[in-house]
């Protein structure tokens, strides 16, 4: 894999210095943005793999970055926040964020969710020679990412897509909630399973009358299964 660059838009300096050395060391450049206007600029310069996002910046704030970002592009981003509300996180990984670490986080962790979303996007370039999945009605174009249903293009948030995605490649086998969990979100929510059951009754919903596509496994997680049209 080419050398990983790391966009950290960060206005806290102590905490910038200390997270650019140690994501170094790991091998990985790094650029830094002090305020969310400069990291919006060093976005459209630098192409980064990855954005390691403060929620708290100057001119702009992350959520005004992630939002602007999100209309051009779906490159991971991870929230680097001190707030913890629910309601806040939720609204975030809903307009697209990838991932969010509250502040104090060890290096460590932060290490570990930037391999995951790295082995993710490894996934998805072997994913390129494959151009398309299909199953019944639903069709995702992996080079474009974008989703069909019975031939109407409908929009998916990047959680809901890597979602789907991960059901159509096995359509009939069963995956497991921590399964799942693992592989779209990259790391174990304890005690959050229902994450899952809260972006599989979104998927539903786009589907509309072909929402019974996906099947609930009792207990266990969800799979794709072929249904009649007025089933």
């Amino acid at each position: 894999m080419e050398k990983v660059k790391i966009l950290l838009i960060e206005d806290e300096e102590s905490l910038a210095s200390f997270i650019q050395p140690e994501l170094e060391l790991e091998g990985y450049e790094v650029v830094w943005a002090k305020d969310g206007k400069e990291g919006l600029e060093l976005f459209e310069k630098e192409k980064p793999t990855l954005i390691l996002l403060d929620w708290m910046l100057p001119v702009y704030d992350g959520i005004t970055v992630l939002r602007r970002i999100r209309k051009v592009s779906d490159i991971p981003i991870i929230m680097l926040t001190a707030r913890n509300q629910a309601s806040d996180i939720s609204n975030a990984l809903d307009q697209g964020l990838d991932d969010y670490m509250t502040k104090p986080f060890e290096i460590e962790e932060l290490f570990a969710r930037i391999r995951v979303i790295l082995r993710r996007l490894e996934r998805e370039k072997r994913h390129v020679a494959i151009s398309t999945l299909e199953f019944s009605v639903l069709k995702i174009d992996l080079v474009s990412h974008k989703f069909w249903c019975k031939g109407e293009e409908i929009y998916l948030t990047p959680k809901e897509y890597a979602l789907l995605c991960e059901l159509m490649n096995d359509p009939e086998k069963v995956k497991s909630r921590d399964e799942l969990l693992d592989i779209v979100w990259g790391y174990d929510f304890v005690g959050q399973t229902n994450t899952v059951d809260v972006y599989v009754r979104a998927l539903r919903n786009k589907l509309g009358k072909y929402r019974n596509l996906i099947k609930t496994v009792r207990g266990y997680g969800y799979c794709l299964r072929k249904v009649d049209d007025n089933e």
